[in-house]
């Protein structure tokens, strides 16, 4: 059985089918309780996955071989969001102050929380520098958490968390506040839960869709200029 497996692996369209048919099992099962907000089909997926390499004694390394490159589809997935955000250009312009004033003070915040925390808890610098850009969507911090000397498995995991936490808190404030601008859910699903949180913003409506594309984008530009300057200035890790 390991041998079948091992040769399987070997090529990667079977750890592509393996990713697919999670994600396709974590759609339905989504919907078959009804499409919590807490609980989106990629984590349902990301657990169906884990569950089959364990029960399957597929080795990380060997799958992550065969399905790496679907990574490449991020890059063009996030430019395709400047669609929706093209579409409400309008709106963006007449916000364009309050966005340049709230923008690099939430992007700021993003990255500060996570490491502060992981700081006070005695955490080594790769595991700082791995949730550093935990708000920032795939394609882009990949390329950070690599630049500051962190774990991408790790930062991955933490993008997963950081998307769910984020749905599942925005959710909860907008009914405790009463909140109901499609503008303010969107930009605040964007900034903080990355491609995740767009992809919840859209169910909401295209204006949410085109604010959370706007918070995403901005927020991950932000992130990978300032980020490894702010990050190599004396005394911050040690």
């Amino acid at each position: 059985m390991s041998e079948l497996i091992t040769h399987l692996m070997a090529n990667p369209l079977a750890a592509v089918a393996l990713t697919l048919a999670a994600y396709f099992a974590g759609e339905r099962l989504f919907r078959a309780v009804r499409a919590p907000a807490w609980c989106p089909p990629i984590l349902v997926a990301a657990l169906l996955l884990a569950a089959a390499l364990w029960l399957l004694g597929i080795d990380y390394a060997d799958y992550h071989a065969g399905a790496g490159w679907l990574m490449l589809l991020l890059g063009p997935a996030t430019v395709a969001l400047g669609l929706p955000l093209y579409q409400q250009m309008g709106h963006i312009r007449a916000l364009w102050r309050p966005l340049l004033l709230c923008l690099p003070i939430a992007a700021g915040m993003a990255a500060l929380y996570a490491v502060g925390i992981a700081w006070l808890l005695g955490a080594p610098p790769e595991i700082l520098a791995s949730l550093a850009p935990k708000s920032v969507t795939a394609p882009i911090a990949i390329g950070i958490t690599e630049r500051l000397g962190g774990s991408v498995a790790l930062m991955m995991g933490g993008l997963l968390v950081t998307g769910v936490a984020a749905i599942g808190c925005v959710g909860l404030v907008a009914r405790w506040l009463d909140i109901r601008d499609e503008r303010l859910l969107g930009l605040a699903l964007g900034i903080n839960g990355h491609a995740l949180g767009t992809v919840r913003a859209f169910e909401i409506g295209p204006t949410a869709g085109a604010f959370a594309s706007l918070g995403m984008s901005l927020t991950g530009i932000l992130t990978a200029l300032l980020l490894p300057l702010a990050w190599h200035l004396p005394g911050l890790i040690g």
